[in-house]
């Protein structure tokens, strides 16, 4: 990450990755098909966190809920081991250019592939296994979204969990509270007299 920032993405190459790591191009090759897979490095630890998560959760959960706590436990742990400032950087080149962007939308789609099939293990039908594995994976991003991109942001999980609430109410057709509304003040309808 480091050379990205110091050099710019296009012009930092596999050579020179591998050389500040302390690798040969080989090896380096051993580990990453290129220099964008240096930016997904953690992305079967976070897959692994979550399935873990689902295959121990209680057996009565429902598919959303078992998968809104997966994905809020693995944000929980993302954020423990990884710097703000390192996570903020990599989500920069992510939304800066296109071929990071795209790998991004591919491993996330794989993560809800895995996440639907630890679902169906569960004994969860389709559709209600892909449908709540994408759900959750939406929120996870969208959480991770307003996570990184706020001054002040509350922990990652309480993002992970207030996009959960969101699409709840979307899901229901329920309007979302407006906290800064002004309560609308009832005027009594004036009485009619009766007709004749």
């Amino acid at each position: 990450m480091e050379l990205f920032e110091e050099r710019g993405y296009e012009t930092t190459t596999v050579e020179e990755i591998a050389a500040r790591a302390g690798l040969t191009e080989r090896t380096f090759f051993r580990y990453f098909a290129d220099k964008r897979e240096v930016l997904f490095s953690g992305s079967k630890n976070l897959e692994r966190n979550i399935i873990d998560c689902i295959e121990g959760a209680p057996e009565e959960a429902g598919p959303f809920d078992i998968v809104t706590a997966a994905v809020e436990a693995a944000g929980r742990a993302l954020q423990e081991h990884r710097e703000m400032r390192f996570v903020r950087a990599r989500y920069s080149l992510v939304t800066k250019h296109p071929e990071i962007h795209e790998r991004e939308l591919i491993k996330l789609a794989s993560l809800a592939s895995a996440v639907a099939k630890a679902l169906r293990e569960r004994g969860v039908s389709e559709p209600a296994a892909s449908l709540a594995a994408e759900a959750g994976i939406a929120v996870f991003k969208i959480g991770f979204e307003r996570w990184v991109t706020e001054k002040k942001p509350l922990g990652l999980h309480a993002h992970i969990r207030a996009a959960a609430a969101a699409l709840r109410v979307v899901a229901v057709g329920e309007r979302t509270p407006n906290p800064r509304a002004v309560p609308k003040k009832k005027v009594p309808k004036k009485k009619r007299a009766p007709r004749a």
